[in-house]
């Protein structure tokens, strides 16, 4: 009898392992990052070595991500976690998981260490229009008329997904008939956001 209860365990726990892989490895196209930036490190960090149990729990709860938020006059990254209902190939339900996160406003512990966000709370991503260069996401707002600091944020943040940005360019554009602009995120918008981001490559159409 005891035998017969391990080897219905053994299925149970291999098939739990495949899920938590699976859902790991598709990381529904969000590149995540621990690159360190000038400010220093933010309050909260994903452990360096989790449990199978804790990794477990991880997947099942959301995908972990790090955003841009406003620190000491520039970008830091902190830690957070999105919920994705669709496909990891769905960009704009990606982008718009991602900027909710940027318009929250940071838990008191964060404000507290002087983090705060500039990324607008009405703010929305909507689907390319026809024409527009494949990747195209277009806020409800023009890109050029959102604060500097709010650009950034989107920007970078936007720029550690591979599947938003499979060549480190964002391109972004507004609900109107102007065309979208690919933006780079660069240390000189890590460390001066007040600064007008700069489109990377200029005016960008097409396929």
């Amino acid at each position: 009898m005891r035998g017969s209860n391990r080897r219905g365990r053994r299925p149970a726990v291999a098939l739990a392992g495949a899920v938590t892989a699976a859902v790991l490895a598709a990381g529904c196209g969000i590149r995540t990052t621990s690159v360190p930036v000038d400010a220093g490190a933010a309050p909260s960090q994903v452990p360096c070595a989790m449990s199978a149990e804790d990794i477990a729990t991880q997947a099942f709860r959301g995908i972990p991500v790090q955003i841009y938020l406003v620190c000491s006059s520039q970008l830091v990254t902190v830690d957070r976690t999105v919920h994705v209902d669709e496909t990891a190939s769905d960009q704009v339900r990606i982008a718009q998981a991602l900027l909710e996160e940027l318009e929250q406003k940071p838990p008191a512990d964060e404000r507290q260490a002087g983090y705060s966000t500039a990324v607008p709370a009405a703010l929305r991503i909507g689907p390319a229009h026809v024409g527009d260069r494949q990747g195209t996401l277009r806020l409800s707002k023009q890109p050029e008329d959102l604060p500097a600091e709010a650009l950034a944020q989107i920007v970078c943040t936007y720029a550690e997904s591979k599947t938003l940005a499979p060549d480190g360019r964002v391109t972004l554009a507004g609900p109107g008939k102007y065309p979208p602009r690919a933006y780079l995120c660069t240390s000189e918008m890590k460390a001066r956001p007040k600064t007008v981001p700069t489109p990377g490559t200029g005016t960008e159409t097409g396929a």
